[in-house]
């Protein structure tokens, strides 16, 4: 029997659906996906620079009966537009050439729909753009001048969001970079600040509906043009409206290559516990760390903390080292809680990136 070349094409494609759809990714023998109706308690969680923000937005969708999305978004912004978190938005530590670039993504739950938005300048809410990109466009990210662009046609004030503050620390690593330069050493001493900060925060409301969203100015003194983690939709963030959300701070090179909020999330579907698909996420980062990055007995020499938050109200975080935390709000009131650990932070090695001569 001859078939057209489409036919055979539409057939492969089926078979393959229909194999894909026969067993679940990442199956884990004996453990079930939650059902899609199940609804639990409301829960915000967050890095731990959330802390503020997970309260707002607790309070915003249990009292007001306010969205998901539109509760975490507002939970981001206070740290988005406060010129003393050095991490995001507005004094966020600029890049190479001193120019403050910020990266962000969401996605809302019950409607599937997601939006990022990479290297924005001089707007300080990358959350609420990421947002309008996803409200008001077809796309899923806008970068660089474009989603400058589409930010002030939105009607985003545009701002310069680099404060003295941030100014200053980067004259200082620019004087401390190279010993022969023109520029003269800071006049007081100082190690320099290497930030990978950024703010991640997930939301499940009464009804089981969850969003999440992430947003950072990128790791400090990079090449102009970098885009980490906090842009990518399953990186960064990534949720489920069926399972939950996920989301990490730390090294964003090390979790794109693992898709890691998207990773979480998948092992959650199986029924692995928040905290455990954190972990596992984490052997999954080392397992895919180049060499440079290890120290001789395997070790990362950077962080990466991920925070997850299942459909139920369940949640975990888990860090590389000890001593990380995450943020939480739910009945009991907004609290900092201990993130699970591979190592204890004696173990771990000093990386030669963040140490500068003294001036």
């Amino acid at each position: 029997m001859n078939i057209t070349r489409r036919e055979f094409i539409g057939a492969g494609a089926t078979a393959v659906a229909t194999m894909t759809l026969s067993k679940p990714l990442f199956a884990v023998e004996g453990e079930q996906s939650l059902p899609a109706t199940f609804a639990g308690r409301p829960v915000v969680i967050a890095s731990a620079n959330g802390i503020r923000g997970v309260a707002k937005a607790y309070d915003m969708i249990t009292r007001e009966n306010a969205d998901t999305l539109d509760a975490i978004v507002a939970g981001v912004n206070i740290q988005e537009l406060d010129p003393n978190d050095q991490s995001v938005g507005l004094g966020g530590l600029p890049n190479e050439d001193g120019v403050v670039q910020l990266d962000a993504c969401c996605m809302h739950g019950p409607t599937k729909r997601a939006g990022a938005v990479a290297a924005l300048e001089d707007v300080a809410t990358a959350s609420l753009v990421a947002k309008a990109v996803m409200d008001y466009t077809d796309h899923i990210m806008l970068v660089g001048a474009g989603a400058k662009k589409f930010a002030l046609e939105m009607g985003f004030e545009e701002q310069n969001l680099l404060t003295e503050k941030s100014r200053q620390d980067w004259l200082k690593w620019k004087s401390c970079i190279n010993n022969n330069d023109n520029w003269l050493d800071h006049s007081d001493p100082v190690k320099i600040k290497y930030s990978t900060g950024t703010i991640n925060m997930n939301a499940v409301n009464a009804t089981g509906d969850i969003s999440s969203v992430v947003t950072t100015s990128g790791i400090s003194w990079k090449i102009p043009g970098r885009v980490g983690d906090s842009a990518i939709i399953g990186a960064g963030q990534y949720c489920d409206n069926t399972v939950g959300a996920a989301g990490s701070t730390g090294r964003g090179e090390a979790n794109i290559k693992v898709c890691g909020a998207f990773f979480i999330v998948e092992l959650m579907r199986q029924g692995v516990a928040p905290e455990a698909a954190c972990l596992k996420t984490i052997e999954r980062v080392i397992a895919m760390t180049e060499k440079r990055l290890l120290d001789y007995r395997g070790r990362p020499r950077f962080d990466l903390s991920f925070y997850a938050l299942a459909k139920d109200g369940r949640f975990g975080g888990a860090t590389a080292y000890s001593g990380g935390q995450f943020a939480v709000a739910d009945a009991s009131g907004p609290r900092l809680v201990e993130s699970a650990y591979m190592f204890k932070m004696t173990e771990r090695p000093a990386s030669p990136a963040m140490v500068c001569r003294q001036a």
